[in-house]
């Protein structure tokens, strides 16, 4: 019997993580250089963390943050906006058959890495793993 390759249990395949990076630092650039008709947009930096492909490179949902992380809600409301036009510019030169789908969720990798920080500087953290 064939695997079912849409099950989320074994995580993306080399194909999806190769599309997923090429997608990021393509939409980078784009968000960088300002290549969009938006002046509300083009004010904004923006980091975009990683994006996951579906098993199917049909939907890409980047995870971004904007620098300083103040003004998320603007940013992903300007984002969301001017998706298609995003869409376009960032399947310019994608060998793929399909122009992905773009979603935008806000990172939250760096508020996870701060509260780790704050767990291990914990006096009682600290002491227990010092005695191992």
């Amino acid at each position: 019997m064939a695997r079912n390759r849409f099950q989320e249990g074994d995580g993306p395949s080399q194909r999806q993580r190769k599309v997923a990076e090429v997608i990021r630092r393509r939409l980078s650039d784009v968000l960088m250089r300002g290549d969009i008709h938006d002046p509300d947009l083009n004010r904004l930096s923006i980091t975009v963390g990683e994006v996951r492909v579906s098993p199917d490179l049909k939907v890409a949902t980047a995870y971004v943050v904007p620098l300083g992380g103040k003004g998320s809600d603007e940013m992903l409301e300007r984002l969301a906006h001017n998706k298609g036009e995003l869409r376009r510019a960032v399947a310019k030169g994608l060998e793929l058959k399909f122009a992905p789908e773009l979603r935008f969720r806000l990172d939250e990798t760096f508020d996870h890495l701060d509260e780790a920080r704050r767990l291990f500087a914990q006096d009682a953290v600290r002491r227990d793993v010092d005695d191992q």
